[in-house]
């Protein structure tokens, strides 16, 4: 829908309804007339599909209490000889509505900012001068490095950040006298729109005030005229559990303070996880190896496993158990996003002795002898026989 169109439609004509119709009415309306044009009971009817859309249309902003004000003071604006396009009987210059809206874009129900939004930026309710827009504040992005443990279960950290905050010296204005102007050229929205043909407009920022809708008459000696200042501050950031190594943490409106009322800027916090001499980390999973005899191995049994910050667990060892087979023990993980826990992923691995005394060693013997007749790489070769 174009700017224009928002303005001449007429949707209580469109519904059959007064100005002054209730919520209420304005929904029997839009219903009656919808049973009645709706595609699927004037099958092939092109003029009743138009209808509807046209009716739907209509709801989308009278149905809507904050879309119908806006609707409402438009035309009370527009409609009624506040400002009138240039042609027969308009007046001796033209006007055009996209340049006023400043390029907004209309979606089904209205204009992206709101008009309320726009009248707002370009007028005061005075009726004359423009008065600036709010003007969001700047993301700002931090490192941090967290200790292993400090990943898995979160921690709150300090972070010292620099960033461009309203000048001390010029309470933001940019002025040392801190009375400004506002910008002739914007008229203090610190943007202008230019022609792209076709009857489009894109918004730039303007170069007279670099955007901020104001100009320094007595330029500040701090900030030279930009109202801004760098800045230093300490905060104080909690970095949620379960965090990953080169993970982006985005903290809403912890970045640079907005100017005129504007929204402050985001802060994005890279974290940096340093390793583990134990334990390691596969997706919410921990990872850890524990050593355990061939004994262990062979006969199985019971064997004792450290877990990040907390107790010992107990896991089961089958009889006959291989190097580099892995047990889970569940819950003993990662953080997720849930607030439930991975698993601690196990990996035995069979430590063998560097030396053995005469006993030791005898017993051994004794055991290869025993088992002289198995040939644990029987099965290898005859695999690779068959390839």
């Amino acid at each position: 829908m174009s700017t224009k169109d928002f303005v001449e439609k007429d949707y209580y004509k469109v519904l059959g309804v007064p100005k002054d119709a209730t919520e209420a009415e304005i929904k029997k309306a839009y219903r009656k007339l919808a049973r009645e044009n709706h595609p699927d009971a004037n099958k092939g009817d092109a003029s009743a599909e138009a209808r509807f859309k046209e009716i739907s249309e209509a709801n989308d902003i009278l149905g809507d209490p904050k879309k119908r004000k806006e609707y409402d003071d438009a035309r009370a604006l527009f409609g009624n000889g506040g400002f009138r396009a240039g042609g027969p009987g308009g007046g001796s210059f033209n006007f055009d509505l996209g340049d006023l809206f400043g390029g907004a874009q209309a979606g089904a129900g209205g204009f992206g900012g709101g008009i309320g939004d726009v009248f707002g930026g370009l007028f005061n309710r005075g009726g004359g001068a423009g008065r600036t827009q709010p003007r969001r504040g700047q993301d700002i992005e931090s490192e941090v490095t967290l200790s292993f443990t400090e990943a898995i279960e979160g921690a709150t950290v300090p972070l010292r950040m620099s960033s461009q905050q309203p000048c001390t010296a010029c309470s933001g204005t940019g002025d040392k006298n801190g009375t400004p102007r506002v910008c002739p050229t914007c008229v203090g929205t610190g943007q202008v729109s230019r022609g792209s043909g076709g009857g489009f407009s894109l918004t730039d920022p303007c170069v007279d005030c670099k955007g901020r809708g104001l100009i320094a008459e007595n330029p500040c000696e701090v900030c030279k005229g930009s109202g801004r200042a760098k800045s230093s501050r300490t905060m104080q950031v909690r970095i949620p559990a379960g965090v990953s190594d080169n993970q982006k943490i985005r903290l809403r409106g912890k970045g640079a303070p907005g100017e005129r009322g504007g929204q402050n800027g985001d802060l994005y916090v890279v974290v940096h996880v340093d390793d583990h001499p134990v334990f390691g980390r596969k997706d919410d999973n921990l990872t850890v190896t524990v050593p355990v005899s061939f004994w262990e191995a062979a006969l199985g049994g019971e064997i004792k496993v450290p877990t990040l910050g907390g107790p010992a667990v107990t896991l089961k060892l089958p009889a006959g158990t291989p190097n580099g087979r892995t047990m889970r023990a569940r819950g003993k993980g990662a953080v997720r996003k849930d607030g439930t826990r991975g698993d601690l992923l196990v990996t035995v691995e069979v430590a063998v002795p560097k030396e053995l005394d005469d006993k030791a060693r005898e017993a051994l013997e004794t055991f290869r002898e025993a088992t002289a007749s198995e040939d644990p790489r029987a099965e290898l070769f005859q695999a690779a026989k068959g390839a």
